[in-house]
This record gives C-alpha cells, structure tokens and sequence, in this order.
C-alpha cells in the first residue's frame, strides 16, 4: 500500500509520542464568531422592529402599536408607575420574587426525587399510574384550587412549582437511567458506598440533564406566572398589571409587560446556559 494515502499524510502530522486524538482541534468560540453572532442578533431585532414599525403604521389600529408607543409606555411606567400606584420595578420585583420560590421550591423537590426514582426504577414503575397523570394537567388547571386552599405568596408559589417540578424531575430521572455501568462497577470494585457511587458517579453524570430540565422548567414557571398572578389576591406583578391595562384596552402597556416577561426569562435561561458550558467544557457544543 502506498504511503502516500490520505490516512498515512494525516498520521504524519500528529507529534511523535502523542496519541491521535490529541491533533483533533478544541472547539473554541473565537472572539470574531462572537462579534458576527452579536452581529446577527442585533441585525435580526433591528429588522424585526422595522418591520413591526411599518406595519403598525399601514394597519393604524390602537390595537396594534408600534415599537416606538411601547417605548414611550415603557417610559411613561418608569417614570410614573401603573394605574395602582405602583412602580414597574416594584411590579418586577414581585413577579420575580414568586418565580424564584415556585422554581426553587420545583428544582430542590424535583431533582432528589428524580434522582431517587432514577435509582429505584421499580418505584418508578409502581407509581406511574399516579405519577403520570399529574405530569400532564397544566398547572393552570389548578387555579380554582389554589384559589380555594391557598392565599398570597403560598398561592403563586404552588401553581409556579407545579410547572417547573415536573421537567425537571423526569430529565433528572431519565439522565439517571443513561449513567454508563462502568462507572458504577469501577466505583464497586474499590469498595465504594452506594451513597458515594451515588455522588460521585451518577450525580456529576446527571448534571446536563439536570440542567436541561432547568431550562424548560424554568420556561414554564414564566408561563404560569401570568396565570398564577391573574387569580387575584395582590395588585402587584407583571401579570396583574396586564390584566389592569387590558382592562382599560391599554394596549402598550400590556405589551410593555409581555416584553418584560420575555426578557426576563430569556436573561434567566442565559444565565443557566452559561453555567452549563462552564461547568462541561467537555462537550462539543451546548445549544438550544
């Protein structure tokens, strides 16, 4: 055989003494790809509004403004707070206050709970006509209850943690199940602790899902906060002050609080997606 093959020209350029993989190129996010993808993004939300822009014009419905009677929305709740009284930061504050506790009371149950029935498959598979059922009715449906056995913070907390529990539950309990045995055996045949296997095996093994199941969870508490702020019981949130400007048929400033919904979640789920690429920098590639 010839040494002039292409396998033979690529095997002579990897150093003597190193084994193959090490001449495979790291990815790495170069400040140039950066920059273009800032680029394109920037470019994508200035074509998006134009177009936005334009087209209020040509309809000329109050019922459909334009990015630039948001923005003076935006200023004008700022500057002088909502109908109630209440400043927009005050109604951020808020909303954002019952997220965290719905979502952190979701990921603290979801997680060990996923994890244990990961472990304990036939717990699993003795329960799933119970479990199953309650994964698939929206949290919505929950409202006339919670408005029955709940009041304040309790209330929007409950209907918040029943839209981020389930997601992530079942993606840490589904990451359990595709932990590799190797891992597990290596660990059993130094004489290692279930509890140690569990913590140092199958828990690092886990975390993607983990936080995979963060992010959708994370989607779906913003979801239901709106419907969770729309029971009553407060006039704060960003939910109640869409309910009050709709009211009115105050079009921009409902919008002005979809923006502010939507961009907190998306600054949310950035900040997880960050932690996921620091924490596996092993991994090719983290994407939606």
């Amino acid at each position: 055989m010839s040494n002039h093959s292409p396998i033979a020209a690529r095997a002579q350029d990897v150093p003597p003494g190193k084994p193959a993989a090490a001449a495979r190129p790291k990815p790495r996010t170069t400040l140039p790809a950066r920059a273009r993808t800032l680029g394109l993004n920037l470019l994508s939300l200035a074509v998006t509004l134009v177009v936005w822009e334009f087209a209020s014009d040509r309809i000329a419905s109050p019922y459909f403004p334009g990015p630039m009677a948001i923005v003076h929305a935006f200023v004008h709740l700022a500057l002088h707070g909502d109908l109630l009284g209440h400043t927009l930061m005050q109604n951020i504050d808020a909303s954002l206050a019952r997220l965290l506790l719905g979502f952190g009371l979701g990921a603290v149950l979801g997680i060990p709970i996923g994890l244990l029935f990961g472990v304990k498959k036939s717990w699993y598979v003795s329960t799933r006509v119970v479990i199953e059922p309650f994964r698939f009715i929206p949290p919505i449906a929950w409202i006339p209850l919670a408005i029955i056995f709940f009041t304040g913070m309790t209330r929007y907390a409950f209907l918040i943690f029943l839209g981020a529990f389930f997601p992530i539950f079942t993606a840490t309990m589904v990451g359990v199940g595709r932990v590799e045995n190797i891992h597990r055996k290596v660990l059993q045949v130094y004489g290692a602790s279930k509890f140690y296997i569990l913590l140092h095996a199958v828990v690092p093994s886990v975390l993607p899902d983990i936080l995979a199941g963060m992010r959708v969870g994370l989607g779906t508490a913003w979801m239901t906060i709106v419907a969770a702020e729309l029971t009553g019981g407060s006039s704060l949130g960003l939910g109640r002050m869409m309910v009050n400007y709709s009211e009115i048929l105050q079009i921009p400033e409902v919008v002005v609080a979809m923006i502010l919904i939507g961009f907190l979640g998306f600054a949310f789920n950035e900040v997880i997606l960050l932690a996921e690429k620091r924490l596996f920098r092993w991994r090719w590639q983290v994407s939606l």
